[in-house]
């Protein structure tokens, strides 16, 4: 039986494959350094988040500064209909990871021996639960609590309690308060978005605006 010996590839289909290797070559370039670059991002972000951390830190250490942080990670976004205030059971709550979210926020206050002179919370039980986790103590302040659901005049009311608050503890050089709120809160009062867990360092401007001067970044402070 007669063997089929194999083709040898003709001197013309060898060149073009040597031709087509550096092209290959170039794609994993490419690739390699984009990675290099979403890497670099995001070692960069790590860096402003330490740096952030340090700054917040400073200026709770020197006081007349209030930390206002959303509570930690509760799964969701509103509270379920029906729900009741002081019933835990029918609102938006703190899931295992948001404990522990809270617990860390709070090893690292310990850590830098960052005590708060007062530690005030939103009457939601997510919110409680937070500044228990993280300090052991949360003051109940109905001011902080939540916009959904209160009138228009009931939410500015609450807004011109909190800046007077605000001027209040801004005149308390080496103490700083901590106020445990949500996001929409702390929206109408320095405006942008807060993720859970993140603390705002606020302090009053001379016309009695909140001036924000740092932001406690929860993921930042856990890596440190």
């Amino acid at each position: 039986m007669n063997k089929i010996s194999p083709q040898r590839p003709s001197l013309q289909s060898c060149r073009r494959r040597l031709n087509q290797r550096p092209a290959l070559h170039d794609r994993r370039s490419v690739l390699g350094a984009g990675l290099a670059w979403a890497a670099l991002g995001s070692a960069s972000a790590a860096v402003t988040g330490q740096s952030e951390a340090q700054a917040a830190e400073g200026w709770l250490r020197s006081g007349g500064v209030v930390l206002a942080m959303r509570h930690a990670l509760a799964p969701g976004t509103f509270d379920p209909p029906g729900f009741r205030l002081g019933d835990c059971s029918s609102q938006r709550n703190l899931d295992t990871e948001g404990r522990a979210q809270a617990q860390r926020i709070g090893g690292w206050f310990a850590a830098q021996s960052l005590q708060p002179v007062r530690v005030r919370s939103s009457p939601w039980c997510r919110c409680v639960d937070t500044a228990r986790l993280a300090f052991g103590v949360a003051e109940v302040w109905p001011a902080l609590g939540s916009p959904r659901g209160s009138t228009e005049q009931v939410n500015a009311q609450q807004q011109v309690e909190l800046r007077r608050a605000l001027q209040a503890a801004s005149q308390r050089t080496g103490r700083f308060e901590v106020w445990v709120t949500h996001m929409f809160v702390l929206a109408d009062l320095v405006g942008g978005n807060v993720a859970s867990g993140e603390g705002l360092v606020l302090r009053a401007g001379d016309d009695g605006r909140p001036q924000l001067l740092a932001r406690l970044d929860a993921a930042a402070i856990a890596a440190r």
